[in-house]
């Protein structure tokens, strides 16, 4: 390395000595076991000087690795201001401590670029890693994770919530009516739940097949997919035994409601759920890659649930149940919507055209503005023509929430890890919103339409 190179990485430690009092020397011992000891340094003309000095500490001439790191905790909890500096080069042992002549430089600041990219931009490197292990042990080494976790992260349990308030909604129309049965709404709850997690996996072994997760640079906890393939924690064969089973129960569960209760109705909108959740990613139709991704959530997560939990209970169809899934269905569609935002990068190359990705500029916030008034307005005008109860207004208190995700759409539609708060919000108004219309019926049925 040239003495220019030495004195450009020497002047770039010298300027975070400030803000980095102490640094960590890091290298492998003789037996291949990593090493680390913390200690005081300075910046001297000819590399880094570590005043440690008792052992164990690396021969001279080894590899080595001098961190410089900071993390500040916020009181309200986390930690902001998250950094390190990593100095590469050799260790030349002296009476008073090690010298390091580093030769190449690399760190990461948070404000520069957030943690979460930080680490989907390691992914890559412990795949080798993973890789160059099961070359010396000759039998395949990956990352594991408990049974549990591994379970909740590939089907996307959280998500639930996408299922629950149609069923709930459609039973809570069905009482409202005179019908009800709990068993049978536990039952309902369960298989709509599998199918929505088989519905979970089989996109994510169509995404993966398809490359649109791979090449996604920008994951988030709600964006993305599950990643459990992308990061070795399970394979296609086993993603797709999973989503079998889990596809497979639902339907045995489906056909049990179909029998006892509902007949061939039920039978009818259960195969348009499945085929729906399957064409969703499945090729030949694959409705997410050429835009339609939210009419078909909005459809399956909307009428077809809501109306099958009706069914359930009261055996028979009925528009009711059809009328009160209208704005649930439009705001689990921009769930879907304000998720599918920071995917468009990746979405884009893998040559998935999601509404998202056809939009540009302003576009997204006004879309998202559009959907929710529909929602909000639809509810208003169901109520003055008494096709919902009046008690269902109460839903407007949530408009504060949704008003908070078009401003963030408005402001982050270009920064994935900012739009983080705004999905967690847009599922949280959908669970909300879809409690109080649920309650609506209920009230309405134990106090009567307007109350007394």
């Amino acid at each position: 390395m040239s003495q220019a190179g030495m004195r450009e990485i020497l002047a770039e430690a010298q300027r975070r000595t400030a803000e980095h009092p102490f640094a960590v020397l890091v290298w492998v011992d003789e037996a291949g076991y990593p090493m680390h000891r913390p200690a005081p340094f300075e910046v001297e003309e000819d590399g880094i000087r570590l005043r440690v000095s008792d052992e164990p500490l690396p021969p001279d001439g080894a590899p080595v690795a001098v961190i410089l790191s900071r993390i500040r905790p916020r009181p309200q909890g986390g930690y902001e201001g998250r950094r390190y500096w990593t100095f590469h080069g050799s260790a030349h042992r002296r009476a008073d401590g090690v010298a390091v002549r580093p030769h190449r430089v690399s760190g990461w600041r948070e404000d520069e670029r957030p943690f979460l990219a930080l680490c989907e931009g390691a992914v890559p490197q412990a795949q080798r890693y993973f890789a160059f292990l099961s070359r010396i042990h000759g039998r395949p080494i990956r990352p594991r994770l408990p049974l549990a976790g591994l379970l909740l992260r590939a089907t996307r349990a959280p998500f639930l919530t996408a299922t629950v308030i149609p069923v709930l909604l459609g039973a809570a129309v069905a009482f409202y009516e005179g019908s009800f049965s709990l068993p049978w709404l536990v039952l309902t709850l369960a298989a709509a739940a599998l199918v929505h997690l088989g519905l979970n996996v089989c996109n994510d072994i169509f995404d993966a097949l398809s490359g649109a997760d791979a090449v996604n640079p920008s994951p988030t906890p709600f964006s993305g997919g599950s990643r459990v393939i992308q990061y070795g924690l399970l394979g296609i064969r086993e993603m797709a035994l999973l989503c079998a089973a889990l596809y497979g129960g639902g339907a045995l569960l489906g056909l049990l409601m179909v029998i006892f209760r509902a007949g061939a109705p039920l039978l009818v909108l259960g195969a348009l759920g499945l085929l729906l959740s399957v064409a969703y990613t499945a090729p030949p139709l694959r409705l997410a890659y050429r835009g339609l991704g939210e009419l078909a959530v909005a459809l399956g997560f909307g009428p077809l649930m809501t109306m099958g939990a009706y069914m359930v209970q009261t055996g028979r169809l009925g528009w009711s149940p059809m009328i009160a899934s209208v704005p649930i269905a439009l705001l689990i569609a921009l769930v879907l919507y304000v998720n599918e935002v920071p995917d468009r990068a990746g979405d884009a190359a893998a040559g998935k055209r999601t509404l998202a990705v056809r939009l540009s500029g302003r576009w997204p916030a006004r879309v998202y503005g559009m959907g929710v008034a529909a929602a909000y307005l639809f509810i208003g005008i169901a109520v003055i023509l008494r096709w919902m109860p009046p008690w269902a207004v109460a839903v407007g208190v949530t408009l504060p929430m949704a008003v908070s995700v078009g401003r963030s759409l408005a402001r982050f539609a270009e920064q994935p890890y900012a739009l983080i708060p705004a999905m967690a919000t847009q599922i949280r108004l959908h669970l909300y919103a879809g409690l109080l219309l649920a309650a609506s019926y209920l009230v309405s049925r134990w106090l009567g339409p307007g109350g007394s």
